[in-house]
């Protein structure tokens, strides 16, 4: 079995001694959430920190709570705490039904919903439910914090809006208006569970059977995360049947 270049492991107590050890060992350092996509790349040694810095031991960094008019989830959230989240399964149905298909068991356990968005993955279920839900990443740095939409966010494979020695520390979704639906669904990969190609969709209905709104993500069909403009026009402002089903997805 294939094993990692040496490197030194660091536990952060907090998001500012994560933020100064990323100051201190630079590019030489690596952020660790769950483990799941980065321990394998090192193992395969295409990955090769000097240093480790763990986040598993911050507090405040794992939960699920509505604020106002959004729902607020933390970085180091797992993907089996989203899947059973009842806050989750009421506004977003797409997020807790994909959460609960991503890997076994064992990887839902320890994946987080933090290292899945800013890990990018162009075959990742995540980024593209996050993006079809037009959330808010809250990123901290040295300089302190900022927000980035998500439509901002992915720019290619395995790489982001995050500059050098930032931290993703929460995303932020803002509660739909009623009539709205949102679904999951995706080709997987047997073994991995990755997605060979997926899509999320969230449509807001008026009262008249009309789309109001649409948003349509792709992902693993391209090297990132994509948005399907030409999708979410055919969709809004119809009353969609089969028909404009049929012209949508064409």
């Amino acid at each position: 079995m294939s094993v990692p270049v040496a490197f030194d492991y660091h536990t952060a107590s907090s998001v500012d001694e994560a933020i100064q050890l990323l100051q201190q060992y630079g590019d030489d350092a690596k952020v660790l959430a769950g483990g799941h996509s980065l321990i394998p790349t090192m193992k395969l040694r295409l990955a090769q920190p000097e240093h480790l810095i763990d986040l598993g031991r911050i507090p405040n960094l794992s939960y699920i709570r509505e604020e106002g008019n959004t729902i607020a989830i933390g970085a180091m959230t797992t993907y089996t705490q989203a899947a059973r989240s009842d806050l989750l399964k009421r506004h977003f149905a797409l997020l807790s039904d994909a959460a609960s298909v991503i890997g076994d068991q064992q990887v839902r356990n320890r994946g987080t919903i933090g290292g899945s968005v800013a890990h990018s993955d162009p075959a990742g279920d995540m980024p593209a439910i996050i993006l079809a839900l037009k959330a808010e990443i809250v990123v901290q740095g040295a300089n302190g914090k900022r927000t980035i939409a998500a439509d901002d966010f992915f720019i290619g494979t395995f790489e982001t809006a995050l500059q050098t020695g930032e931290i993703l520390t929460e995303i932020r979704i803002a509660i739909p208006p009623a009539n709205t639906g949102s679904s999951y669904m995706k080709l997987e990969n047997k073994a991995s569970h990755y997605a060979v190609t997926g899509c999320a969709a969230v449509l807001t209905m008026s009262g008249d059977g009309t789309c109001s709104a649409a948003s349509v993500t792709i992902t693993g069909a391209g090297s990132k995360t994509t948005r399907a403009s030409a999708v979410e026009a055919a969709l809004t402002g119809k009353k969609i049947d089969e028909a404009v089903a049929t012209e949508a997805a064409s």
